[in-house]
């Protein structure tokens, strides 16, 4: 009987992310409602990507899901037929530049505020992945802990964001080969560390983060803030 129940459960639970959030909130007066999602926070180089998603009322592409629960292959085959699935979608991007004059926190909103504005169409509601509202007014936000795992439009601006920004490393990556930025998009890895600490940082790398406390021949290129808001500095131990 309780094996009976459990598969009962197990079955009822969605395969993948749903428009619930977006029915809600169209329900209660919205028109036009927007997925947000980032890419890039935790990344040593390059920029941070927010990708903006209006999902469309019929069923999303079969296996949109976190960009993150997804193998590379399959989330470039995947992205095509999200983007043509959406109603609208677009980016925004926060520079390296941008990330270590403002902080992470500002430079996100910044980036969000630029894939929003991006659109066709003003969104009368945002949902956000995760449990902060880094937007706030005049914008009309829904945060969703797991949103790019539960929610179509989070889940699509998710793929999009992830295949855009990996697009624009690899590209990086041909100017500066030895960094293999096709491979990690500028994430800390052995080879990234392994280059930064013989080459040191390139143009593309962000400055004021607490890995270049751990690159001896190169600390004094590190720039300074006042405040740091960046929470996912990492240093060079991983």
């Amino acid at each position: 009987m309780k094996k009976t129940a459990k598969k009962a459960a197990k079955k009822a639970r969605p395969a993948g992310p749903t428009d619930v959030i977006e029915r809600e909130l169209i329900a209660a007066g919205a028109q036009v409602v927007a997925g947000v999602d980032e890419v890039g926070r935790g990344a040593w180089a390059g920029p941070l990507v927010v990708g903006a998603a209006v999902s469309a009322s019929t069923p999303p592409p079969v296996g949109l899901t976190d960009s993150k629960l997804l193998t590379a292959r399959r989330r470039e085959e995947l992205a095509p037929a999200v983007a043509e699935w959406a109603i609208a979608y677009a980016y925004g991007a926060a520079s390296p530049e941008e990330i270590d004059a403002l902080g992470m926190t500002a430079a996100l909103r910044l980036a969000a505020v630029r894939a929003l504005e991006a659109l066709p169409v003003r969104p009368d509601a945002v949902v956000l992945d995760g449990s902060h509202d880094f937007l706030g007014a005049p914008w009309q936000v829904r945060t969703v802990v797991k949103g790019d795992s539960t929610c179509v439009g989070v889940a699509a601006a998710s793929v999009l964001a992830k295949v855009h920004r990996d697009a624009m490393m690899a590209e990086l990556g041909t100017t500066h080969p030895q960094f293999a930025f096709c491979d990690n998009a500028g994430y800390p890895s052995p080879t990234h560390r392994a280059a930064l600490e013989e080459l040191g940082p390139t143009p593309y790398h962000r400055m004021s983060w607490a890995y270049m406390d751990d690159l001896p021949r190169w600390r004094h290129l590190k720039r300074v803030r006042s405040e740091l808001e960046d929470a996912g500095q990492t240093a060079l131990d991983f």
